[in-house]
């Protein structure tokens, strides 16, 4: 591995790596990043993303076990406070808390907004932290937590390879 190889402001140095050994660096030109790579999430996406009955979460500890769960609850289950906050609720499921537990050891998290009406994928990475009595308990009044995210990073992706699925009544 070459030790002269350093990340930048929006890839790390492994990132950076497998772009050079799989070809695709120059595709990751400055516009490439401005446009794909973004720090906050555009007013435009808002709706999107509070209209979303799922997300999927995903959390290491701090050792980098990782994590990865699905949260349902229809829409408004994510509220966006800013361009660069989004909060939801946490009920109880299991009792088990990975996630919450790695969200205590290590606030780094990720999640993935998937439509599969129309294919749209987004990304969001930031840090969370959990709360349990303050301004983002009281958006959700029910819910015995909450987890208040504050955005690093929104990568939209394109929406190849997601299937389109058809919700049928049952």
């Amino acid at each position: 591995m070459n030790d002269d190889i350093a990340g930048d402001d929006h890839f790390h140095r492994g990132e950076v790596i497998a772009q050079q050994r799989w070809g695709t660096a120059s595709l990751w030109d400055s516009s490439r990043r401005r446009r794909l790579l973004w720090r906050a999430i555009p007013e435009e996406l808002h709706p999107r993303i509070e209209g979303a009955l799922f997300f999927f979460r995903s959390t290491s500890s701090r050792d980098g076990r990782c994590d990865c769960s699905f949260k349902g609850g229809g829409p408004n289950l994510v509220r966006v406070l800013g361009p660069q906050r989004i909060a939801f609720p946490d009920f109880d499921g299991n009792g088990a808390f990975m996630s919450l537990g790695n969200i205590i050891e290590n606030p780094f998290v990720g999640f993935l907004f998937i439509d599969f009406a129309d294919g749209a994928r987004l990304r969001v990475n930031g840090r969370a932290a959990v709360h349990e009595a303050d301004r983002f308990k009281d958006l959700f009044p029910h819910a015995p937590r909450v987890v208040a995210v504050d955005v690093e990073e929104v990568i939209p992706n394109c929406a190849n390879y997601v299937p389109r699925l058809a919700a049928t009544a049952t």
